[in-house]
């Protein structure tokens, strides 16, 4: 095994699972079937989506969402594009307003975090960050991989 800098030590790490079942999912796609460049994209975008969840297990609420929504989607087939809220007027310097809608932005942008107390809001937003950056990380690493042998 290659000893660099992007190889996890840990194999307990959420890096080293999210790497592992990543690459069980892409073997399960059917390569031998024609389909669109965007339904396969759309095929590994749910597989890295799944795998990252599933690497990070049920603790979080996040991945439980995550799960629940690509498992059992609500009648969509793709993802739902998230809108920030445009700011209502330009001179609304009403800082309370502010606050209460970028905390409803946040919890838009975090799977799962329409009921959560605003605490928690930021923990979950906090460790899913963490793990989209080191999916970024392992995906960026298996590219660099592919292309240099």
């Amino acid at each position: 095994m290659k000893s660099g800098k992007n190889v996890p030590r840990n194999p307990r790490s959420v890096k080293t699972r999210f790497a592992v079942k990543f690459v069980e999912a892409m073997k399960k796609l059917d390569k031998k079937r024609p389909t669109t460049a965007y339904k396969r994209y759309l095929a590994v975008r749910a597989a890295a989506c799944v795998s990252l969840a599933s690497a990070v297990g049920p603790r979080r609420a996040w991945s439980r969402a995550v799960l629940k929504n690509l498992i059992m989607p609500r009648g969509r087939k793709s993802y739902p594009a998230v809108v920030i809220s445009p700011r209502k007027r330009v001179g609304n310097n009403n800082p309370k307003r502010r606050e209460l809608e970028e905390e409803d932005d946040l919890r838009r942008l975090v799977p799962g975090g329409e009921g959560m107390g605003f605490c928690r809001l930021l923990t979950e937003s906090a460790h899913y960050i963490q793990c989209l950056r080191d999916q970024v990380q392992v995906m960026t690493s298996m590219l660099d991989h592919c292309y240099s042998t």
